[in-house]
């Protein structure tokens, strides 16, 4: 299990690393996680001990969230002051995200249509 978390911080280091040096718009962390999928995509599969992680970072994402809660309770004033942009790029995010669940949803279900045939 130490081995699995310390491989998804090592991609997470990768990706930092690659995002700095190549100067790419792209924060670190989403680089390591590219990284991380082309990995488990060569491989085939993800081993069980990195799915056992995976999960366990999974089922506890809310204590991940918990500074940027913080963060907005510490700068409520400033939102309030600037709720317009705030409540429009939330709804505007949200829309997106949906849409794209949506639509990649729809897409593999049609995939698994295709491969029962």
């Amino acid at each position: 299990m130490l081995l699995a978390f310390a491989t998804l911080v090592l991609f997470q280091l990768a990706g930092e690393f690659l995002a700095r040096w190549l100067d790419l718009p792209l924060p670190g962390a989403v680089v390591g996680m590219i990284l991380l999928f082309v990995a488990l995509v060569i491989r085939g599969q993800a081993p069980a001990p990195l799915r056992r992680v995976a999960s366990g970072l999974l089922q506890h994402l809310m204590l991940l969230l918990i500074p940027i809660v913080s963060g907005v309770v510490m700068h409520t004033e400033r939102v309030m002051r600037e709720w317009w942009p705030f409540l429009v790029s939330n709804a505007v995010g949200g829309a997106i995200t949906l849409a794209v669940t949506a639509i990649v949803l729809r897409a593999m279900l049609g995939r698994k249509g295709t491969d029962n045939v």
